[in-house]
Parts: structure tokens; C-alpha cells; sequence
């Protein structure tokens, strides 16, 4: 019998040093893709996928991560004496119940499998999960729950992927495909950030996994890999010799917010997502983004990056206005 998926591991103890000067007071995790921290949609993901008990691995100077996922009595009451009912609600939302969420230190930067190591008394001898919540995925349903169902019928150990440029292979984890099993693949090979000659495939590791209990102990040798830090990939290939690895590839839209670029990319996503935002932000677009820095104004219709930014929001702005007359 394949032993369920209760817990999840969420490493949030990085410094973010490419977010600078903001993240010197706010975690990286804590920064707000629309209105909600980067945080808050891996814990989603999470909780669609069924799982029970969240657990953090922080740092120091992360305490505002814990305190976000407690009750604050002083806001409650103002926002329910005046009347804020929509707000509060929202607020209810992402209050755990009480004795599923967890907090422990990782007390130096180590890297993300000593991250990982750090849970192991919380986890314990069960397989779980681990999101990454740099890397924001948009879809649904969620990866995490994708990968569960994959996971029921395989056992083993389940990595979601995604599909990358073969130029870019360089930038990432990538695996090896082998025989199919269903809508996954057999994992033959992982290699951390190879050059396009040596990449086994276009296949990159997308920050979502579930593993079994037994990656602990080969975390625990304290091996260094790249960067002199322990690596998670070096305890996977370890493992991948006594237990299978499965890819699932994962179809939505990948955002990587620990860089500045993917955190504009998801906010603009998500943004256009919003029907409560999309026509002030088509606005924005046609009023602002036809000027140059240096003031000269740029023609839309013979832009093509303007033009097909322009056409994306419109095709969101005509079902919107579908779904509002009941045509669509």
C-alpha cells in the first residue's frame, strides 16, 4: 500500500539578496504578488493537494512569516466594527487550523538540501512534499495536486518539470526521460545546471517534489556539491539508486519571483487574471507603455512587444465583458 502525503516542506529561509534594499526588513517570501505574499500561493497549492500539516524551515529575521499565519485580534475587531466584512473573510481564509503549521531554524545558509534537512524530525518516517515558493506556478488544478494523483499510482518519489529552451538548460536541474507511466515518465538521470552538450534532456526541475523519508539519510552525510553548499540534486541521485524517480511535466505557467523579472512577469499574470483589475490596468498599458525613458512616444501598432502586450489584456478585457452579458 502506497503511505499518503500528509506533510510539506517549505523552505523560506533565503536572504534575498537580489531584492535588495527590500528585503533587508521584508522576507522575500513575504513580497506580494497583487495582494497576496508569494507565501500565501504555495500554501494554496498545498492545501488543494490535500495536505495536512505545513512546515516551515525559516531563518533568521523571518519571524513576520509566522506571525502572518496567526490571528491579529486588534485588526479583526477594526476591520468587524467597521463593517469590513469582505476583508475579514479574506482574512479567515488564510488562517490554518490551529496545530497544522510549523516552524523550525535553519541556522546558516547551507543550502536547500540541508533546508530540507532541517525538517527531518518533523516530518519523520512518512513521505512528503516540498514547494519551493520562489517558483509561483498558475494553473489549475495545481501542480502539487497533479503530481499526488501521479504519485497514487506510482509510489516512489515524484518530480514535477517543466519544458526549457535547450539553450537555457544551464539555468536549472534538468533530468533524464525514460519510459512513460501514464502521463509520467521514468526519471534515468538528474544533472544540476549542465552544459547543452551534456544535458540529458530540456526537462528542468520546477521546485515542486514529493519524496520519501529515506532522502533524509542521505542528506544527513552533509556532502558539499555546487557552491559548496549540500544540494538536494546530490541526495536525489543517491537515492535514485535504490528507489524509482517519476517526472510529471507540468503544463501551466512557471513564475520564478526570486528574480526581478519573473516576480514583474507573475504579477502581471495574475494581475490580468484579476476582473476586479483588468480594466484599470489596460488602461495603464495604453496610457504608459508607449513612452520611451527618455519621454519619446512608441507607435503600438508597429511595436510588436507593445502590440502583443496589448492584445493579450484586450482578449481578457472581451471575456470579461462575455461573461458579464451571459454570452460567454
Amino acid at each position: 500500500m502506497i503511505a499518503p502525503v500528509r506533510k510539506a516542506v517549505f523552505p523560506v529561509a533565503g536572504l534575498g539578496t537580489r531584492f535588495l534594499p527590500a528585503t533587508k526588513s521584508v522576507p522575500k517570501e513575504m513580497l506580494t504578488v497583487v495582494d497576496r505574499p508569494v507565501l500565501q500561493y504555495a500554501v494554496d497549492e498545498a492545501r488543494e493537494a490535500g495536505i495536512t500539516h505545513f512546515i516551515f524551515v525559516t531563518g533568521r529575521n523571518k519571524a513576520v512569516i509566522e506571525d502572518y499565519f496567526d490571528i491579529q485580534y486588534e485588526l479583526e475587531t477594526t476591520l468587524r466594527e467597521r463593517g469590513k466584512t469582505a476583508a475579514l473573510a479574506d482574512l479567515n481564509d488564510t488562517l490554518p487550523e490551529a496545530g497544522t503549521f510549523s516552524f523550525t531554524r535553519q541556522q546558516a545558509p547551507l543550502g536547500l538540501g540541508h533546508a530540507i534537512w532541517c525538517a527531518r524530525d518533523l516530518v519523520g518516517d512518512e513521505p512528503f512534499a516540498v514547494l519551493l515558493p520562489d517558483m509561483l506556478l498558475q494553473g489549475a488544478p495545481g501542480c502539487l495536486k497533479s503530481m499526488m494523483e501521479v504519485y497514487e499510482r506510482t509510489g516512489g518519489n515524484v518530480i514535477a518539470v517543466g519544458e526549457c529552451d535547450p539553450k537555457h538548460v544551464g539555468q536549472y536541474g534538468i533530468v533524464g526521460v525514460g519510459e512513460t507511466a501514464g502521463d509520467a515518465f521514468r526519471i534515468t538521470s538528474m544533472i544540476e545546471k549542465p552544459r547543452p552538450a551534456e544535458a540529458p534532456s530540456n526537462r528542468y526541475i520546477n521546485g515542486r517534489y514529493i519524496f520519501q523519508p529515506e532522502l533524509f539519510s542521505h542528506l544527513s552525510s552533509f556532502t558539499r556539491g555546487a557552491g559548496g553548499e549540500i544540494q538536494v540534486t546530490d541526495a536525489m541521485i543517491a537515492l535514485a539508486k535504490d528507489q524509482p524517480f517519476y517526472g510529471w511535466t507540468w503544463s501551466g505557467r512557471t513564475y520564478d519571483c526570486g528574480s526581478k523579472a519573473g516576480y514583474f512577469a507573475a504579477t502581471f499574470a495574475y494581475a490580468i487574471a484579476r476582473d476586479d483589475l483588468l480594466p484599470a490596468l489596460a488602461a495603464e498599458i495604453d496610457a504608459h507603455a508607449s513612452l520611451r525613458p527618455d519621454g519619446t512616444v512608441i507607435d503600438i501598432a508597429v511595436d510588436p512587444a507593445l502590440q502583443g502586450l496589448r492584445e493579450i489584456v484586450q482578449r481578457r478585457l472581451n471575456a470579461l465583458g462575455r461573461r458579464r452579458d451571459g454570452t460567454g
